[in-house]
């Protein structure tokens, strides 16, 4: 079942009003959202995607609900991931923490305009050529492979090839001026790293297209359903960045779970292509009789699949250990970095932050605090930040 226009409308006009309320009514006024305001608006916007699921479901049928629900659920889970990146790139740019909601809606909203030109390319594709399902589904096989080595996107990812060109033949400037995008030094204008850090932040985007929109293509090839579950997924990252600021390391398993997710959908579009098969090579061009996989059974292995990576992140040692001790960096960082926000009560809440981890890390096991990378370096770190704490509580 498709879409007609004026569904298509409404839609649109849905989607731009959430942006543009999130704009004006949390984001227009720079501040650090707290954890309450977090947790209600990212339940609001899942909420508002069920519901649009089930109305899906009572008017478009069982199927087309049934697709909408997993591409939802499959691209939610890879945004989540995508938050590992988003946090790597605004650390590395020293981003405000009172500034870094602005960054975010800019991401989703280039996030949305990328993958939605993505996804009527990839139908106009699939239209034309059926052997499109082989490409996409060997993609996704190997992006799958590629978590599994456990690829680091680490800081290269804020030092991309734009961004390097951007500060050889542009005047940029190494200090923020608010959330402005240009500034003026020494009656010259010039960009501000807020500017640099949205151009890294649409870059990963579009990378993280590539593997997002065959992996939806692998779950419905209906454009309508595609475009609503890519949309809402990207619906609420924000909010749920600061909702799971700090927990992101204790899911250490999702990049496994994500493997897997991806590379059981490399396989049912394989087995797609091979069923439409028109390749002359490959029985003759003629269709191949095979197990095709059912969107019910696509729904319960994504389901399945996350609920036992995060359980088994969530009640392990090894996460729990690697999730303080990474967290505890970065506070100490934060706390160290006089230019992380001019918000004197947000660095009081960083440092208490600090203790509190640290409390929690003395009471693991030490075999597994001890195993997490760079371990020293974390120690020598969060000693440096006591240092600076006790200098300017003695002033």
């Amino acid at each position: 079942m498709s879409a007609s226009p004026l569904v298509w409308g409404i839609t649109i006009v849905v989607i731009l009003a959430l942006l543009a309320f999130d704009y004006f009514f949390h984001i227009r006024k720079a501040h650090v959202p707290t954890l309450k305001e977090a947790a209600v608006w990212s339940s609001i916007y899942v909420g508002a995607a069920i519901v649009f699921g089930l109305l899906v479901l009572v008017f478009g049928g069982p199927t087309m609900g049934g697709e909408y629900f997993a591409g939802f659920i499959t691209e939610k889970a890879l945004s989540v991931d995508n938050l590992f990146v988003f946090l790597v790139i605004m650390a590395s740019f020293r981003v405000p923490r009172e500034d870094q909601q602005k960054v975010l809606l800019f991401g989703i909203v280039f996030a949305l305009i990328a993958r939605s030109a993505f996804i009527f390319a990839g139908v106009a594709l699939i239209n034309a050529f059926a052997w499109v399902f082989y490409v996409f589904g060997i993609i996704l096989l190997v992006t799958a492979g590629n978590l599994l080595k456990g690829e680091d996107s680490g800081e290269d990812e804020a030092d991309n090839l734009v961004i390097r060109l951007a500060r050889k033949f542009l005047r940029t400037s190494e200090n923020y001026d608010g959330d402005k995008l240009f500034t003026v030094e020494d009656g010259k204008r010039v960009l501000t790293p807020m500017l640099l850090v949205m151009v890294a932040i649409g870059g990963t985007d579009l990378l993280f297209a590539l593997d997002s929109i065959p992996a939806i293509f692998g779950l419905t090839q209906n454009p309508y359903v595609v475009f609503t579950a890519t949309a809402f997924s990207l619906m609420g990252l924000r909010q749920l960045f600061f909702l799971l600021d700090g927990l992101l390391d204790r899911l250490i398993y999702l990049s496994y779970g994500l493997a897997a997710i991806l590379a059981f959908i490399g396989v049912k579009l394989i087995l797609h292509a091979l069923h439409e098969n028109t390749l002359p090579f490959i029985n003759g061009g003629e269709h191949v009789a095979v197990f095709e996989i059912t969107t019910a059974l696509s729904l319960s292995v994504i389901i399945g699949v996350l609920v036992v990576t995060v359980v088994a992140s969530l009640y392990s040692r090894a996460g729990k250990a690697h999730a303080a001790v990474n967290n505890a960096r970065r506070h100490a960082e934060s706390y160290l970095d006089l230019g992380y926000t001019a918000d004197l009560a947000e660095r009081e809440r960083v440092y208490r932050a600090l203790l509190e981890e640290e409390q929690d890390i003395l009471q693991m096991d030490k075999r597994y605090r001890d195993k997490v990378k760079d371990i020293e370096a974390i120690r020598a770190k969060v000693a440096e930040a006591h240092e600076r704490h006790a200098e300017f509580t003695a002033r």
